[in-house]
């Protein structure tokens, strides 16, 4: 059996305390993931309501592919899920952006 660990000021009762199985930082890491799916799936909902299903599946792309970005970044140690979808969205409006200017272009060029 292991040895209660004896540190000056810290009792055993105190030590207990700081090995519960429902720590604060615990809390927070099991929260991330439902936290995560909320933020996409109100992302691709209003996606799909305002430009329908063909956006709404790139756009989930571009959301995942952001996610891959900013997780690979440096000392990204905390998610934070609305700069994904900002990012996500700024995907999507270049997206948008570049479909009448193409469109025209080649209208001109022929």
């Amino acid at each position: 059996m292991k040895a209660p660990l004896m540190v000056p000021g810290i009792t055993e009762t105190d030590e207990d305390l700081m090995n519960t199985k429902e720590s604060f930082p615990n809390s927070i890491c099991k929260d991330q993931p439902q936290m995560a799916e909320r933020e996409f799936s109100a992302f691709i909902r209003a996606v799909k309501e305002l430009l329908g299903p063909d956006q709404a599946e790139l756009s989930a792309l571009d959301w995942l592919d952001e996610l891959e970005l900013m997780d690979s970044q440096p000392g990204s140690t905390s998610r934070h899920w609305r700069a994904v979808t900002i990012a996500a969205s700024a995907r999507l409006a270049n997206r948008l952006n570049a479909g009448p200017h193409d469109r025209s272009f080649a209208e001109h060029v022929n």
